[in-house]
């Protein structure tokens, strides 16, 4: 089988969960597949890392981008006789007539259930650009069954049509000395408190404000003294939350690091005593994943697929509740043993995930579309 996969994705959206899956499965997919030969649509640095005895990059170029798109891609996916055509970022950029087997990954459907946390021009061009996608795709990949159930409800189909292949923490997310993690936090973040962390965007459904006004009921009620350590790309929601925490009085206690390198993550996992995730919706949701993996206490949301993601290696939560949200911080803080078993369970939970298990279930995926048209082709 000849698989072409658009991986331009990786450099474009790097440092998302879209570039991160996209790498990650590539890579694992070329170690694991030793039996069909990959194809490789690229832009940016670091192709080299994905030239393999199965592999050959193709260069494009982002000025060029609907070139490549609607003619080259397509000429040459024909010149190759290739046998599936792959485009992980949620099909942006897929040519309609390309007579090869044609699969997407959608990621999770969001500018649907919530548009507006979404910016406007992603938004007008995915709700324009979905309903195609997903009637001429031939197969549809995607990351929970939740995000399958969504997009079952908004694009009613054949359901074996979608494959559901959850996504996975890196290597680097592992326990390590919490001693040393923070002997480094404090000289790069001036974190010197016991803390509790948040990692992730600042959108409305990230749910962020819930999670500091939960921290200024219970701070005083804690066994130590706590500081919150909220991590992410400094916007203008950010802005807001810092003036929530002014008005609550407890600005005092937050650290707004801003953009943290992917580096430092581990050392924020390890370092904290509890991270709070209460995000309202999410596709998958990989930073629990990535707390987990690093046997971090973990509280989250109770909505959509985190459930899935965290199972019992946390204590799941009304993110509307801020109440619910500020007692489980008092729970799991000020009692050892429920903390000590809730780092076991999360490093157990964490442990059913990677992303060689991601690349099988994809490649599985791949033989089932193109043996299925097959099939209903000789029929």
């Amino acid at each position: 089988m000849k698989i072409a996969i658009d991986a331009r994705g990786i450099n474009w959206y790097r440092g998302t969960g879209i570039g991160t899956y996209t790498e990650n499965m590539l890579k694992c997919l070329l170690d694991i597949d030793k039996k069909n030969y990959y194809h490789i649509y690229w832009w940016g640095k670091n192709s080299k890392e994905f030239l393999k005895n199965n592999s050959k990059i193709i260069l494009s170029s982002k000025k060029h981008k609907s070139f490549f798109e609607q003619y080259y891609f397509p000429n040459n996916l024909i010149k190759e006789n290739i046998d599936l055509y792959h485009v992980p970022q949620n099909g942006i950029g897929i040519n309609t007539n390309i007579p090869c087997k044609k699969i997407i990954t959608v990621h999770d459907l969001i500018p649907y259930t919530m548009p507006e946390t979404v910016g406007k021009s992603y938004l007008n061009k995915f709700l324009s650009d979905m309903p195609k996608l997903t009637e001429i795709s031939d197969g549809i990949l995607t990351v929970s069954q939740w995000s399958k159930k969504d997009i079952l409800k908004f694009f009613p189909m054949d359901p074996d049509k979608i494959f559901v292949t959850p996504l996975a923490a890196d290597a680097k997310y592992q326990p390590l000395d919490k001693e040393k993690c923070n002997f480094i936090l404090k000289k790069q973040y001036n974190i010197d408190k016991p803390f509790i962390l948040y990692v992730g965007g600042f959108s409305p459904r990230k749910n962020v404000k819930s999670l500091i006004i939960a921290f200024s009921k219970v701070y005083r009620k804690l066994n130590k003294d706590y500081n919150l350590v909220i991590v992410g790309a400094k916007k203008d929601s950010a802005s807001y939350l810092d003036s929530i925490s002014t008005n609550l009085d407890i600005s005092k206690n937050i650290i707004f690091t801003g953009f943290v390198p992917e580096v430092h993550l581990p050392l924020l996992y390890n370092g904290c005593d509890v991270f709070v995730y209460p995000s309202t919706y999410e596709g998958f949701g990989l930073p629990p994943l990535e707390a987990m993996s690093c046997g971090s206490c973990v509280i989250s949301s109770n909505l959509t697929s985190i459930p899935e993601v965290v199972g019992d290696g946390g204590l799941l939560i009304n993110p509307y509740d801020t109440n619910s949200i500020s007692d489980s911080i008092e729970k799991v803080l000020n009692d050892d043993k429920i903390s000590s078993s809730l780092k076991e369970k999360a490093l157990k939970r964490a442990s059913l995930f990677s992303w060689n298990k991601t690349a099988q279930l994809t490649l599985e995926a791949y033989n089932k579309i193109l043996f299925n048209n097959k099939k209903t082709a000789h029929s």
